[in-house]
């Protein structure tokens, strides 16, 4: 099947990994299939969640533990009973990304991510609460003044 995407033109993908998002992402509701595109050929954290439906509806999103190895998500029984989550390892997470012009301006969303069961192909952005994270986060942290990047 062949999609138009944002940033890669018409692509080839496989059906079988398109994700159902059953009420959609906050604000985009009327979109319910994203497929999960690489950013690069090479290994890396990064991701496009494609629309299929609409080729200009696109997010950059990444997986959080390269630069937030500590980062925990507590999914409601509610959530892990709509994602038919049935195994831990089936489960995927992913941060959207708002993308400055440097890394250092970049910000992600650790309040709001993105939970794939993998096994199933459903999808849904929850929203965190009861926690300390935040939608805009750094995504790199800041260099101290007087220090030198290396």
């Amino acid at each position: 099947m062949k999609i138009e995407t944002k940033y890669a033109g018409e692509v080839e993908i496989n059906p079988n990994n398109i994700i159902q998002f059953e009420q959609g992402i906050p604000s985009f509701e009327e979109e319910k299939e994203f497929i999960l595109l690489p950013y690069s050929e090479e290994q890396s954290p990064f991701y496009i969640l494609q629309s299929v439906k609409t080729s200009g509806l696109a997010f950059m999103v990444m997986t959080p533990f390269t630069f937030f190895p500590d980062y925990e998500a507590k999914l409601s029984d509610s959530v892990i009973e709509q994602l038919a989550i049935e195994k831990q390892e089936d489960v995927a997470l992913f941060v959207i990304i708002t993308l400055r012009e440097t890394l250092q301006e970049s910000t992600v969303n650790l309040k709001g991510p993105i939970v794939v069961n993998s096994a199933a192909q459903k999808g849904k952005q929850v929203v965190l609460n009861d926690t300390a994270y935040h939608t805009k986060h750094a995504l790199v942290a800041p260099v101290a003044a007087g220090q030198k990047e290396e």
